[in-house]
């Protein structure tokens, strides 16, 4: 991960090529590199970031310890959700999280070096003439004829990993925590009363009205989403759940 430096006048010119190293090395680690990045994301792991660095490389590793961090953070716990999405899915998802970590960084720096109304519009428009990391990921764009040669990288990542895009909103969402009691008008009373009496799989604790559960689409077993390191925010990204011990016996077949 790359700290800030000390304190030291910025020009947009400068925030510019900043921003465009670390997005030439989030396209490799999602393209051209994308084995290795694949790999490197472990569900095993802890939560696990995409850093995109300014010398156009790119690394897996675990969030700063500092709070608050020197430079906003990227995607906390990418690895989670690899097991229980489509590869071209997952990599989609990790690509609009690069975008908006990328502009995040961007603007920090300028406001953190105090750039005026003119110098910021001047910044996004130079930020906005080059397609979005999803863009190059999913094929939906070529590179600008006039960028190529400063982003060879780039282009040659996207000809050689497209990935095709299908819907962002999966069409079978992942069953996630049991319905409130509200929904008990809704005629979902049978299936309520299963899942009042269900017990996490991974700590054997019963099911709690506060809580948030996910249920495994392999063995339908349910689970505290902090036990298998599940949000409900990630959830509403999963395709398929698949459980830790269901993901493994997978991997061994």
């Amino acid at each position: 991960m790359e700290g800030i430096p000390h304190p030291i006048p910025r020009t947009v010119d400068e925030v510019f090529n900043d921003f465009k190293g670390r997005r030439s090395g989030m396209i490799k680690a999602l393209t051209t590199d994308v084995d290795k990045f694949y790999q490197q994301c472990d569900p095993e792991k802890e939560n696990l970031c995409l850093y995109g660095l300014p010398n156009e490389t790119w690394e897996v590793n675990l969030p700063v310890e500092e709070v608050p961090p020197e430079l906003p953070e990227p995607a906390l716990g990418i690895n989670f959700a690899r097991d229980g999405m489509q590869e071209k899915d997952w990599l989609s998802l990790v690509a609009v999280h690069s975008d908006s970590w990328l502009l995040a960084v961007a603007f920090y720096f300028g406001a953190r070096f105090g750039f005026g109304k003119n110098e910021r519009k001047r910044l996004f428009q130079m930020i906005n003439d080059l397609p979005t990391i999803f863009e190059v990921v999913t094929g939906n764009v070529k590179q600008p004829k006039d960028q190529s040669a400063n982003h060879n990288s780039s282009g040659k990542s996207k000809s050689s990993a497209k990935v095709s895009r299908q819907s962002e909103t999966p069409g079978n969402m992942v069953k996630m925590s049991p319905p409130s009691k509200d929904e008990d008008e809704s005629g979902e009373e049978d299936e309520e009363d299963d899942e009042q009496g269900a017990t996490c799989g991974a700590c054997g604790d019963s099911y709690g009205t506060d809580e948030f559960w996910i249920c495994c689409d392999i063995c339908e077993r349910w689970f505290h989403g902090k036990c298998v390191k599940i949000t409900p925010a990630k959830a509403e990204h999963i395709k398929q759940y698949k459980c830790p011990s269901c993901s493994s016996k997978r991997a061994r077949v």
